[in-house]
């Protein structure tokens, strides 16, 4: 009497039907997401038509919030993974100011005000190499030293700020190129889209492809979901934890750049919630706070919830004081849903 073996479950078998159950759940919240922004946009072009519906408003909505996009996008990957980045905030402060440094040290008379173009990409790549440094010293500690995220993120925060105030002293540089103020901070392109707006549209393209069509995505979601499984399936966890908090510093060196075109001054104070507002934004935006889960385009929805709030406040002439209070109701409403979102899938 021969026993029948039967084959052995491959790590992913009994993964595929929570993943589909997970993937429907964060499509049907996506959806309210979206609902709730369309809403809120709907709300406010009722209160002023005459002000918010406006070309020239939305032109504004998306210019504003094009910089922290593109910080948003990277905390995507690291709350997908299950951590938190606290310093992209810093980072993009330090980038933007070790740019701004180097644009002028190597323009005449100490003013990158009339640099050409050849010191503009020399500032860009340093402004990238900044943020990519600050993501690996981040990924090194936390995937290597086993420090936690909240832990070394917040120690880099510190360190990344008091860095960029050490390099000037503690003043602002505002010896902007005015040739990059000009095509990034202020030009247009395609019927009047903001260069900026392009430029960040660009890299969340990017990421979301990265995120949702490679293997890198797929690590990132598997990590998030469970670091010891992804491991015992073949995932190089510790590696893949350095690029993905890697991933995030350069698009925080990005962002810092985006921003020293715009504001023509590195706003050493202008960006110390941005890191705040980042992970608002991926959470409102449908990504959980536990790890497994995330789309791009909840965040991408998830940063215009507050734009909208607090463009529509203002227009309608609300004071600041409600703003902080609609967004923090609007955040603390995606957390329940995301539990929710859970204990679902637990069943």
């Amino acid at each position: 009497m021969t026993t029948k073996v039967s084959p052995p479950e491959t790590p992913e078998a009994p993964a595929v039907p929570q993943r589909r159950l997970g993937a429907r759940i964060l499509a049907a919240n996506t959806f309210w997401i979206a609902l709730v922004l369309l809403a809120l946009i709907a709300v406010f072009s009722v209160l002023r038509p005459d002000a918010f519906p406006t070309v020239f408003n939305f032109q504004r909505l998306a210019i504003e919030t094009a910089v922290l996009l593109v910080l948003s996008v990277g905390m995507t990957f690291v709350i997908i993974t299950g951590g938190i980045d606290l310093s992209v905030g810093s980072v993009l402060i330090f980038s933007g100011m070790v740019s701004a440094k180097t644009m002028n040290a190597l323009s005449p008379n100490g003013s990158a005000i009339n640099a050409g173009w050849g010191v503009i990409i020399v500032g860009l790549l340093v402004a990238l190499a900044s943020g990519a440094f600050w993501g690996l010293v981040n990924g090194l500690l936390i995937a290597r030293a086993r420090i936690p995220s909240l832990i070394v993120t917040l120690g880099s925060l510190g360190a990344a700020l008091g860095a960029a105030s050490l390099i000037n002293d503690g003043s602002d540089i505002r010896s902007v190129p005015t040739a990059l103020k000009r095509w990034l901070g202020s030009g247009t392109s395609f019927g009047g889209i903001p260069n900026l707006v392009i430029v960040a549209a660009l890299i969340t393209l990017v990421a979301a492809w990265l995120l949702h069509t490679t293997r890198f995505g797929r690590y990132t979601f598997a990590v998030g979901s469970s670091a010891e499984a992804a491991r015992r399936a073949g995932i190089g966890v510790t590696g893949h934890l350095v690029r993905v908090y890697l991933l995030t510093g350069f698009l925080a060196g990005a962002a810092g750049f985006m921003s020293l075109a715009y504001y023509s001054t590195t706003g050493i104070a202008a960006h110390t919630t941005d890191n705040l507002n980042a992970i608002a934004a991926v959470v409102m935006g449908g990504t959980s706070l536990f790890g497994g889960i995330g789309t791009m385009l909840g965040t991408v929805i998830g940063v215009f919830i507050p734009a909208v709030l607090k463009k529509g406040f203002n227009i309608v002439d609300v004071q600041d004081y409600w703003q902080m209070i609609a967004v923090g109701a609007v955040l603390v409403a995606a957390v329940w849903f995301d539990q929710r979102r859970r204990r679902a899938r637990q069943r």
